[in-house]
């Protein structure tokens, strides 16, 4: 976020969409009057200009490559739970405003986006209770069977107490996957038409940065995290 305080909130939320809540929450328009610079509306509406870029870098995410065919089963659950869930329920109803906005605004111009709106939603309807039966049932079964294991206490469990749950997880994640694979299909790989507005061209990148994370998401659970607890299983 080098110069950012002479950078135009435009251009702010194109380069750093995830910053886009504190725009919002400080009623910053990067859209319509996105012209002006952060130094500017700063001035405007009397804000601290310091604060506010360490809020903004304390929203971006630091991006750092993990090891994780080297973590534990543990290890990959809370890494899930603190960067893919906590991302995911942050970042849909923040996607779907802005995908709400643009559809009320130029829906006519752009029916694709009424398009995107309706399989978003359905994203939503699929993740949200997702994440929530993972961190309900799946994931607390994998952490007793990891203490089982560890404790080398010879429990038995029943033939599908993580063969079950898993098989439910991964229909899912396709399930999400083909829709986010409908939407980057709708709206050519996220790239916005040359008279979209800022809130539009920022919903686009929004959705690109989503599906990377679903894909990386659903890399953990179904490559690393679920052979892992299979094989427990099995001892």
């Amino acid at each position: 976020m080098e110069n950012i305080k002479q950078q135009t909130l435009k251009s702010i939320a194109l380069e750093h969409h995830e910053v886009i809540p504190v725009l919002e929450k400080y009623s910053l328009d990067f859209c319509c009057r996105g012209g002006k610079t952060l130094t500017e509306v700063c001035l405007e509406k009397d804000l601290d200009i310091s604060s506010l870029i360490e809020e903004m870098q304390q929203a971006a995410p630091v991006k750092a490559q993990m090891p994780f065919t080297e973590m534990n089963a543990e290890q990959l659950i809370s890494f899930i739970l603190i960067h893919h869930h906590f991302y995911v329920k942050n970042s849909i109803p923040t996607i779907y405003n802005h995908i709400e906005k643009v559809v009320t605004k130029h829906g006519d111009k752009y029916p694709n986006m009424q398009q995107v709106l309706q399989l978003f939603t359905a994203v939503r309807e699929e993740l949200l209770p997702h994440m929530q039966k993972e961190e309900m049932i799946l994931f607390p079964r994998i952490k007793e069977l990891v203490t089982s294991v560890e404790n080398n206490d010879q429990q038995v469990f029943a033939p599908g107490f993580i063969d079950g749950p898993v098989l439910v997880m991964e229909t899912e994640h396709d399930n999400a996957g083909q829709l986010m694979f409908a939407i980057r299909d709708l709206t050519n790989h996220y790239t916005a038409p040359e008279t979209a507005c800022t809130t539009h061209k920022v919903c686009l990148e929004e959705l690109k940065a989503f599906e990377e994370d679903l894909h990386q998401h659903v890399h953990i659970e179904n490559n690393i995290l679920f052979p892992m607890a299979k094989k427990m299983m099995e001892v």
